[in-house]
This record gives structure tokens, sequence and C-alpha cells, in this order.
């Protein structure tokens, strides 16, 4: 099973024979492959905006923006219009899941983070406007 996984990976991503065999050393990302595959089904992340003021791209409470645990966004069910700074704020907590996931541990049990904003600091500190997101991990749902 977790060679099927290994060698569906690789051929998804295009990995050379040399490639595979280097993917193997350490062992490290072999376990993260197999466990990333066995919690795809099982959850999705999800991103809620918290808070919003003054957003030029749109955000506005109670929007949610979806990813699987790959850290894909699901762009069927996000907003037709996301911002990319407030979006890239999603990258430390996505690697938190992750590995949260690799080492077989509740992945929604994470503690920094869990609330990003986007880098914009508000008028009142000359800049535009201020958006929250809360990072959470839920069932998958299709």
């Amino acid at each position: 099973m977790e060679d099927e996984i290994v060698k569906k990976y690789g051929e998804r991503v295009g990995y050379t024979d040399a490639e595979m065999e280097k993917l193997y050393e350490g062992g490290h990302r072999i376990r993260h492959l197999k466990r990333l595959a066995e919690s795809a089904p099982l959850y999705t992340i999800e991103a809620q905006v918290v808070r919003s003021r003054n957003c030029n791209s749109g955000h506005v409470e109670g929007q949610k923006l979806f990813l699987d645990v790959d850290g894909n966004l699901l762009t069927k069910l996000c907003p037709k219009k996301m911002c990319v700074y407030l979006v890239f704020q999603l990258m430390i907590p996505v690697a938190q899941i992750n590995e949260r996931l690799s080492e077989g541990h509740d992945p929604d049990n994470f503690h920094f983070m869990r609330y990003v904003r986007c880098p914009d600091v508000g008028v009142e500190c000359l800049g535009y406007g201020d958006v929250m997101l809360r990072v959470s991990v839920i069932p998958r749902f299709s």
C-alpha cells in the first residue's frame, strides 16, 4: 500500500526514477505522503473571515476559504476574488496542519497562528483595510 501511494505521487508530479529513489532518503517524506493520503478523504481546511474592515478585495465576515490537506485552494468552494496578501498568510497554519497529520496527531489541535491577518494595518495606521481569518480543520465534505 505504502509503495503504491508513493508510486502514484511520483507519477502525478513527474518524478524521474532517480528522484523516486532520492524520495526515500530519510523516511520522513514517505511517512508524510502516506499519512496525508490517509487523511485527504477525512479532512478539509477551513479559513473563515472573522473580521473585515475596508477590504479592497471584498472579503467580508463569515466568508470561508477551503483548502485540501495538501494546501490547495478548493476554488469551487472559495470566493471568486481572493486577496494574495491574505491567502499567503495561510502558509504557516497549513504547514503546521500537515506536520500534525504527518506525525499522527489531531490536525485541529494546533495553537500558533490559528488566527492570521492580512498584513495591511488599516487606514488608521496609514494602510487601507484589515482582515482576519480563523483557521480550522473540519471533516471533509463533498
